[in-house]
């Protein structure tokens, strides 16, 4: 009797085994295509965290009348491009001009980033200002740690995984396997699947895929960025850094924004 039920069990893990191996052959995943992001900014938070014990009797007032006129979240949107293993992410502009607290930086959108994931190489097209710089460097290095949480966006079963990137922004990215590309929105990469979802918790902003088209991309379409400033990364941020060494405080908030 007891031959007889290891045999069974050696059948029914046999068995197991070959669906789960015609699952993988007959699974697709996804190598080119497009994905639709939507950048979203908690408008609120970020305006609560400028008023301090030294201008909270003005800044209060604007606070208030910033709720009564605006949505509390700011929304842009932006698609990443994606085959032969290279990205191309392309901010789409707004249709109307943001309010003044639409304009800090880290809620805007001034990056167009072109990867080469074979290569690891990056050109990003940076707007800073009235000045447009074009930064050619290797792709960063970001030490994932992947987590057993997981979440559906735009139809994709994701896993979640956490970063420290600039030495203090603290990241959460959700990706998915099944679009074997290991790009991102912005500059985020090195996960072993496609990013659909970024998060930003301490900064209050997010860029989740709302739709992934999967489509064969033309070459030509993705073309780096050519116009601006050629730079490379540490040259650029020595540059924006000189240029804004007495902005104090604000000047960290346009770095962290540009070098995302």
């Amino acid at each position: 009797m007891k031959k007889v039920f290891k045999n069974l069990t050696a059948l029914f893990v046999l068995a197991l085994l070959s669906v789960g191996n015609i699952y993988a052959q007959n699974k697709h995943f996804t190598t080119s295509g497009t994905v639709e992001f939507e950048k979203s900014a908690n408008m609120y938070a970020l305006l609560r965290k400028e008023i301090n014990k030294d201008n909270e009797t003005y800044m209060a007032n604007v606070y208030d009348a910033y709720k009564r006129n605006n949505p509390q979240f700011k929304k842009l949107k932006s698609t990443l491009t994606f085959g032969d293993n290279k990205t191309l992410f392309t901010p789409i502009p707004e249709e109307n001009n943001p309010q003044y607290w639409g304009n800090r930086a880290i809620v805007g959108q001034n990056n167009t980033v072109f990867t080469d994931l074979s290569a690891s190489k990056t050109i990003s097209q940076k707007k800073v200002f009235e000045e447009t710089f074009l930064v050619k460097d290797s792709t960063r290095q970001i030490k994932w740690k992947i987590t057993n949480e997981t979440r559906n966006i735009a139809g994709f079963e994701c896993r979640r995984a956490n970063a420290v990137i600039m030495d203090s922004i603290y990241v959460v990215a959700f990706y998915t396997d099944e679009i074997a590309v290991s790009g991102g929105p912005e500059s985020f990469s090195g996960l072993p699947g496609m990013i659909l979802g970024v998060a930003l918790p301490h900064d209050n902003i997010t860029w989740f895929a709302t739709k992934v088209t999967d489509t064969s991309i033309p070459a030509a379409s993705l073309n780096a960025p050519a116009k601006g400033k050629s730079v490379d990364r540490k040259t650029f941020v020595n540059t924006v850094k000189g240029a804004m060494k007495d902005w104090g405080e604000y000047a960290q908030g346009v770095l962290k924004a540009v070098m995302l």
